[in-house]
């Protein structure tokens, strides 16, 4: 009942403490009035800069007024016609110099104009508190991005796509099922996190389970406000492995504390995901409208990844015919983080956003 009991959003780099221990995690008070991080202007990526494309770092605000920072990546021989575009968020607790600005940067390379952008609550982005998720407001950011790259003149309209890495795979099938101006979404190692909050890995926590975690998860939130701050859950990648983690927790260590993906404003690299943020997953669940979006989807996956799951129960609620699951042959989940393993399917991606943005 234990294991039961624990929130596991470790696959994506984290887990939550357990509902009894959730009340007890210490207040970090500096979470609370931490502003926005100061934006820079260097090349901080953890992938190297290509010389077949332009960025620059970007603002603007969501429907929420929170202000978000973005790369947008643009080919540098392109002619005088409207570019196709890709937004492009994720992975859940990283920031746009890691995963997502490197499929930007490829796409950019193809010959779309791409945005990857920090979620609110993160990274450059703005919003209070920080390293907060949120259902609503992360989909929404997916939106503001579309707001941003449909006003641009050298950007067609009428050709934009998203696409969500990890748990931003499930923001972007969230938004595509509300999102009309969006004509192709696509996802890498998709997590559908309101999935695995509520009912925990393979389903494996019923509902009296569920109501203890939520016991907690409120008793946190009284403990919040008589402290005058937020706590960060307190079970996330450890500083050092002891060899006795799950392979996929080694998996994340290795790249998020590593050289290959460390960022000093990644959450998973460096903090901590606030205690109470799995309560607005565990009751809106993502996916709940994906049957109706009518624009073109692709879903890819690594074949060994033990999320895979999620991307196949995303792919059975998908409708029509223009629809493809796409596994990654001997893929693990962070295998599509990178350009480690060399198992990335760029040539896909730009086959599926050149046919559906034409």
């Amino acid at each position: 009942m234990k294991q039961l009991l624990t929130i596991t959003a470790m696959s994506v780099g984290l887990t939550f403490a357990s509902a009894s221990a959730l009340a007890q995690v210490s207040i970090h008070s500096n979470l609370k009035d931490n502003a926005m991080q100061t934006v820079g202007t260097q090349w901080d990526k953890i992938f190297p800069q290509s010389d077949q494309v332009t960025q620059q770092k970007v603002q603007f605000k969501n429907r929420y007024g929170i202000t978000l920072v973005a790369d947008l990546y643009l080919p540098k021989n392109r002619t005088g016609k409207k570019l196709p575009a890709v937004a492009v968020a994720g992975a859940f607790g990283a920031v746009k110099e890691q995963s997502s600005g490197l499929y930007a940067q490829e796409l950019a390379k193809r010959g779309f104009a791409t945005l990857a952008f920090d979620p609110s609550f993160t990274g450059e982005s703005g919003g209070e508190p920080r390293n907060v998720a949120s259902p609503d407001i992360n989909t929404e950011d997916f939106s503001a991005a579309v707001d941003f790259l449909s006003n641009q003149d050298f950007i067609d309209a009428e050709r934009i796509g998203v696409l969500g890495i990890c748990v931003w795979g499930g923001m972007a099938l969230n938004v595509a099922s509300m999102d009309t101006r969006i004509k192709a979404t696509a996802t890498s190692t998709m997590y559908d996190m309101s999935q695995v909050m509520a009912n925990g890995y393979n389903n494996s926590v019923d509902q009296a389970a569920r109501y203890a975690m939520l016991q907690g998860l409120n008793a946190q939130r009284s403990a919040d406000f008589k402290a005058g701050g937020f706590a960060p859950s307190s079970n996330n990648l450890p500083e050092k492995l002891s060899g006795e983690e799950p392979w996929f927790v080694q998996e994340y260590w290795a790249f998020y504390k590593t050289p290959r993906g460390f960022h000093p404003r990644a959450v998973n690299s460096n903090a901590a995901w606030t205690a109470t943020t799995p309560l607005s997953f565990i009751n809106m669940p993502l996916l709940q409208r994906a049957g109706e979006i009518q624009n073109p989807v692709l879903v890819v996956h690594g074949e060994k990844a033990h999320s895979r799951y999620f991307s196949e129960d995303a792919f059975k609620k998908l409708t029509g015919g223009n629809k493809e699951l796409y596994i990654v042959p001997n893929a693990t989940h962070v295998d599509l983080y990178d350009y480690q393993s060399g198992k990335i399917p760029f040539d896909k991606f730009e086959q599926f956003f050149k046919a559906n943005l034409k």
